[in-house]
């Protein structure tokens, strides 16, 4: 197969989001926050109502979200299909948050089709040249179906192996399809349980493309950073070879909101490990959640993590900017 490096979505791709820019948005948002008075209209999927406390800047991405759209049916047995998660609704909670750039990821009620991947693809073009998405595959995709994507604006595929009960056999399909992708520049990214990190650190050291991992590597609590998992994901850091979202700390939290302060140390610890290789995602709209936690609560863990403001530049802005391929500030 013959490809070239994942390049700018076109500009075709994008006409359909053009009514609404997202510099656009987070003008909005600055203009209301030094206002002091904001009027904001509720976020489906999300609880609470205010603003984040520090300054989201121009160009801040949110690196993991999920669109839901009827018009895009799924066939996942089991899935569960969640309402008011349209590109619109989405573009609510970005109004809320101040953040301007976004990733699309295909949710799990998709199964690994090309056309299961439309969802996504759709809702890139609709947000325009600050949306960029990951793709879930399977090895029966084809090369052109790669380069469709690719054309489309996805930027990666996904593994989510965290709640599947046959992990062990998705897990043979990882490095074959990473080699086929890792031509087009694109990443590898895992929603997986901490336990099935430490597992696969052979296999993940061999992998030809860039990885990044979901939702900070799913550390357990109580063991946070001493989990073997922890140790796998610094070494593919340190090689160069992966990302960490910083994100969905709620799931691996016992203490829970507004706090969730028994994972801060996991939060501390890779910012000050390497901030240069950390982004920020929300996870909207919360999947896995019954009680929708509060978005803007999620991003102020942030300031925790990372006090310095110049580094919460860097982990909002420039390393999207970065990994992505968005254009420099």
């Amino acid at each position: 197969m013959r490809v070239t490096k994942s390049q700018p979505v076109g500009r075709r791709a994008f006409l359909k989001g053009a009514a609404l820019s997202a510099a656009t948005i987070g003008s909005a948002w600055r203009s209301e926050l030094a206002a002091q008075t904001v009027k904001r209209d509720p976020v489906p999927n999300s609880s609470g109502a205010d603003i984040p406390k520090f300054r989201i800047f121009e160009n801040a991405c949110d690196c993991h979200h999920h669109i839901y759209d009827a018009r895009f049916p799924f066939t996942q047995t089991g899935a569960a299909f969640l309402a008011n998660a349209r590109v619109m609704d989405y573009r609510l909670l970005q109004r809320r948050i101040g953040t301007t750039r976004n990733i699309v990821v295909t949710p799990a009620p998709y199964p690994a089709m090309f056309a299961d991947n439309l969802v996504t693809l759709d809702a890139v073009g609709q947000f325009g040249t600050y949306s960029r998405g990951v793709a879930v595959v399977s090895p029966a995709i084809t090369d052109a179906e790669l380069m469709k994507l690719n054309e489309g604006g996805i930027r990666g595929i996904r593994f989510s192996l965290a709640r599947l009960p046959n992990a062990a056999g998705a897990m043979e399909d990882i490095e074959p399809l990473a080699k086929r992708v890792a031509p087009l520049g694109w990443h590898v990214q895992f929603n997986m349980t901490a336990d099935q990190i430490a597992q696969a650190g052979e296999l993940l050291n061999r992998l030809p493309a860039t990885m990044v991992f979901d939702h900070m590597g799913h550390m357990p609590e109580p063991e946070g950073i001493n989990h073997p998992a922890y140790k796998v994901i610094r070494r593919m850091i340190d090689k160069n070879k992966a990302w960490v979202k910083l994100s969905v700390t709620y799931d691996s939290s016992k203490v829970g909101p507004p706090s969730y302060s028994d994972v801060n140390e996991v939060g501390k610890a890779y910012v000050k490990a390497a901030p240069e290789r950390m982004v920020w995602g929300s996870n909207w709209p919360h999947p896995n959640e019954e009680n929708k936690p509060d978005d803007a609560v999620l991003i102020d863990l942030l300031a925790t993590w990372a006090p310095r403001e110049g580094t919460r530049h860097r982990i909002l802005v420039e390393n999207p900017e970065t990994l992505y391929g968005f254009f420099k500030s």
